[in-house]
Formats: C-alpha cells, structure tokens, sequence
C-alpha cells in the first residue's frame, strides 16, 4: 500500500527541515550579506544566490538533531592580480574583524563558513565571474590554488525542470527522503550532490503525467528501481558527469568499495519499497515502510492503535451480533465468554511490528512455538505447558522454544532462533511497552518473558540460518492472554 497521506506527514513532521530553522536561516543569511557588504573585502559583488541543497529544495532536518548546512554563492568581479586562494582568506579575514562572525567563521577548499552551533553551518563560496571569459562561472580552490569551472545555476535550472517532470514536486520529496535514509541507515556512503543526480538522471519529460509518477509514494518506486536497474548493469564504479560541465565526474568521490556498498544496499532497499508498497494488509505495509524509514514513519497512528486494539475490537464485536450487545467487559473477558472468534484473522499483524530483514531461503520449513508456565525465571517451579489463548495470571513467567513439526529443537550450531514479542492493548501502551521488535533468544535459542499487563500479546519465532543468515521458516504468533 502507498500510504500517501503517511508519507506526506513523514516528510513535513521528520524529514523536512522545519519553517522555524529555515526562517533562521534566511535571517541569518541577510546577516552575513550585510556584514560582507560593510566589510574591508575589496571585490565588486554581483549578487548572490543560494546553491546546494538550499537552492535545490531537498535539504533535509538532520537525523541526529545536530547542525544543518546551508549554501550561499557569492558572485564577485574577478580583480586584477588575485589568485584563487585570495578570495578565500582575504574574505575570512574580512569576517574575523567582526565582533559578530571572529569566533564562528572558518575556511575550508572553496570556501568560508559561519557555524552556529548546534543549529546550522553556512558556507559562503565566491564565485568569479568574467575573469576570462565574458559571463563564464569560477569558484575557488584554495588548497591547490586555483579556479574551477563551475555551473551552479544551470544544475539548479536542471533539477528545477526534472521536479516540474515528475509532478507534484515529487522529485524533490523523493531527493529528501533518499537522504534521510542514508544518514539514518548510515549503510551507505553517497555525497548530496552525487546522489541527487543519481536521481535526476532517472526522470526526463515524457515521465509528465505517467502513472510511475502519480504521487510521491509511487515516484519513490519509480524513481528506485531504475536506479537499482542501472546500478546492477553497471558492477564496476560507472562515470557520473555533470550535465554542464562533463569535465567533472561526481562519482570520483566513491572509492570501488563504497560503490560496490551503494550498490548493494540500493538493490536491497529497492525490494523493501517493493514490497512495502505492494503488501495490501495496511498493519503490514505500514511496517513494512517502517523498516525502510524507521519508527518515526506513522508514529502517531501505530501509538495510537497499539492502544485501543481491545476497545476497537470489543466495539466491532458488539455492533455484530444479538447477544453480545450487552457485554460491558474488555477483551479478554470476550474471549474468556465468547471464544477466540472475538479476534479477526489480521489480529496477528499490528502495524509497529518489526518487518525481518532477512531474504528468504527457497526452501522454507515449518515452525511451531511451544511455551510452558514457570513460577519465576529460570526456575525449577514448571507449572506446565500452555496453549495460544489459555487464560494465564500476571507476575508468572513464560518459557518459548521453536521446534519443528516433529517436535525437535533447532541446534544452536547451524540455526539461531530470533523472536518477536508484541504486546498490544491499553495497559501496554500506559506503561510505554508497545514491543515489536525482533529480539535475540537465549543461549539455547528460547525466550523468557514475564507476564505484566492485560491483553492478548503475541510472540512468534524466526528461524535463520548461521551459514547464509537466510530466513528458512517463521511460525505463526502464540496469542497470549494475560488476565
């Protein structure tokens, strides 16, 4: 499922950088302008122009909180006898005479930057124009001391028409979000302006208005799996040119083993939006894109019905039949009357579960979940085994085992057992304790859990193989109810 309107608050509530910060950094940015103008810096200003991300509208709020960073060109008239480092340190000069800037401005390769910490990072690069030939674009490079081509303002018109391409401004939706999945996954290495090329070169005009471009959701899907179609054509590291300056190869900044990395997890990441957008149970699709961008995707709707699944439920049921109408207990006081057909049969997915992360192998197998009732954690008080949906009391604890259909044990040598404990309902979500993630077993691939709140939990059990580490079987959820 596409979950648009999901994703749409995914981007406003945790990718995109929010109006306040950009509001500041526009403030801050007439700030410097204002200083530099004022300042001892001797060349003519043509203007300015913001670059980057910035310029592109695929800057994104950083993931870790942490300082943004913002680009601002300025167009300056070459002067006579000026080297390409010179512009660079006599305007850092010119800034560290400010009271306001001498104790935030440093220098980089091309350019200066203003830091405010824990807020943003301003790089003001100048950009020469007509040193030798009449309207043609330098920057400066400090470090080998010489000027470079440059054609900002193209690129921009560039992206500018590929957005206009997609629709709904979607290529720039896509650009932000493929960027906060590199930083939060941190799997991949690929600089910005790299990766928004990538991307750029994968949309052209006759994509106007074509069903792989109907929505941000749908453009992702597009827009990756032509990526991860050339990325697989393509085993060693390919040239990526600027459109304007062919000169230049963006992908020299990938060394062979962070392509082949690239490579690879795009290709991975290309089936996970595959299958989050073609899982047609909403619970499951929803953690499905989960995996891809993390809990922040749909927060609020997982909390939300993690919360009241027995109140939804007991309010479906009533509404269904004759008898029940007058019932006043919550669900586990259903079942216990009425049988495990209060429960529907998607009960055992709930959207904040933890989507596996494993491949498949070919050949799966089957795998059951037993459990047997203990007095206390790795007691010898055994009060016996226990079946899905047997009414048990809080404060005792359960003991998990994966077998096959025969009943043997996985040997801890050739398989580990992963499992995933869910916990739904209202008592839950009260003490913060919505589980749902895949967790490690013990020693001997089993799992203790102690019986804490009311509700009906569920536990299931996933079969890896040590040699590949491929999913070769996951049983069905153990429904547990605790009273």
């Amino acid at each position: 499922m596409k979950h648009v309107d999901l994703l749409n608050d995914f981007l406003r509530d945790t990718v995109n950088l929010n109006d306040t910060r950009v509001s500041e950094l526009e403030t801050s940015t007439e700030a410097i302008k204002n200083a530099i103008r004022s300042s001892s810096w001797d060349p003519h200003i043509n203007g300015w122009g913001e670059h980057g991300s910035w310029a592109h509208s695929t800057i994104i709020r950083p993931v870790d909180g942490g300082e943004f960073d913002a680009d601002l060109l300025v167009f300056v008239e070459h002067v006579d006898g000026w080297s390409a480092a010179t512009y660079i340190e006599s305007l850092y000069s010119a800034l560290r005479k400010s009271d306001t800037y001498k104790n935030k401005v440093s220098r980089s390769s091309h350019c200066i930057t203003i830091t405010y910490a824990n807020e943003r990072k301003v790089d003001i690069a100048p950009c020469i124009t007509n040193r030798t030939i009449f309207n043609q674009l330098e920057v400066c490079n400090r470090h080998i001391d010489q000027f470079e081509r440059s054609e900002p303002l193209l690129y921009t018109q560039w992206l500018v028409e590929k957005n206009g391409f997609s629709g709904n401004n979607s290529f720039r939706k896509v650009a932000r979000l493929f960027k906060f999945l590199r930083d939060i996954k941190t799997r991949f290495t690929c600089p910005s302006i790299l990766l928004t090329t990538l991307l750029a070169l994968f949309i052209d005009e006759a994509d106007r208005g074509t069903n792989g471009f109907t929505d941000t959701p749908t453009t992702l899907k597009t827009v990756f799996g032509r990526l991860d179609d050339w990325l697989q054509a393509n085993v060693t590291k390919p040239r990526v040119s600027n459109p304007f300056l062919t000169t230049e190869n963006f992908a020299e900044a990938w060394d062979d083993d962070q392509y082949a990395t690239f490579r690879e997890k795009i290709h991975q990441y290309r089936d996970w939006i595959d299958d989050a957008f073609g899982e047609q149970d909403r619970s499951e699709s929803i953690a499905k894109w989960r995996r891809l961008f993390g809990d922040d995707f749909a927060s609020t709707v997982v909390l939300e019905e993690g919360k009241s699944v027995g109140k939804s439920l007991v309010a479906l049921f009533k509404a269904s039949t004759v008898e029940a109408r007058q019932f006043t207990g919550d669900l586990v006081d259903a079942i216990r009357r009425f049988g495990s057909g209060v429960l529907p049969d998607n009960f055992n997915r709930k959207p904040y579960m933890e989507a596996p992360t494993w491949r498949s192998a070919a050949q799966q197998i089957p795998v059951q979940v037993r459990a047997n009732l203990h007095r206390n954690k790795y007691g010898t008080q055994r009060v016996g085994s226990v079946s899905s949906l047997e009414p048990l009391p809080a404060g005792h604890w359960l003991h998990f085992s994966a077998v096959t259909n025969t009943g043997l044990l996985f040997d801890t040598s050739n398989y580990k057992v992963m499992w995933r404990v869910t916990n739904t309902d209202e008592a839950a979500a009260k003490a913060n304790a919505l589980r749902g993630k895949i967790e490690k077993p013990e020693n001997d691939n089993s799992r203790w859990e102690q019986l804490q709140y009311r509700g009906i939990h569920l536990v299931e059990a996933f079969v890896v193989s040590r040699r590949d580490d491929r999913l070769i079987g996951k049983s069905e959820a153990f429904r547990v109810m605790i009273e």
